[in-house]
């Protein structure tokens, strides 16, 4: 048996997990004819180019997965939350999604998504301890 060393990361290198990406890329390509966990993003800045907000994620065949939403605590509710999804989904829509998923929690944002047409389709209860962690889907089309 060869001599592998198994380790535990906590902050992996970026080329680390570009070598795994590739891996489950070019494990796929035979079943899916093109390659998944395109990155995407959408971004709000202030007028001295600050980021004030944005959403991030990947488009991963037919799917756009919404990894990451923020938007800074002095802007919330003033729409722009509903801009940067609105601008992710149609930027996905361009690549050829048909559907968008995204996770939430109880003490986060399940209402405005479910404002933005997504529905819960599985619930893991204490996430964190007390909390639920909803996943949620939407079809783009």
């Amino acid at each position: 048996m060869a001599p592998y060393t198994i380790t535990v990361e906590d902050a992996p290198k970026n080329e680390d997990v570009e070598t795994l990406s590739q891996g489950l890329t070019a494990h796929a390509i035979p079943h899916t004819q093109k390659p998944g966990f395109q990155p995407i993003g959408v971004f709000l800045r202030d007028e001295r180019g600050t980021l004030v907000g944005g959403v991030w994620g990947y488009v991963n065949w037919n799917w756009l997965f919404v990894s990451l939403v923020w938007v800074s605590e002095t802007l919330r509710g003033s729409g722009y939350g509903r801009q940067l999804m609105t601008a992710l989904e149609e930027a996905a829509r361009e690549r050829g999604c048909q559907y968008a998923h995204l996770d939430t929690f109880s003490y986060q944002a399940r209402p405005f998504y479910e404002g933005l047409g997504y529905t819960v389709f599985g619930v893991l209860d204490n996430y964190p301890s007390g909390h639920q962690r909803f996943f949620m889907k939407k079809e783009l089309s």
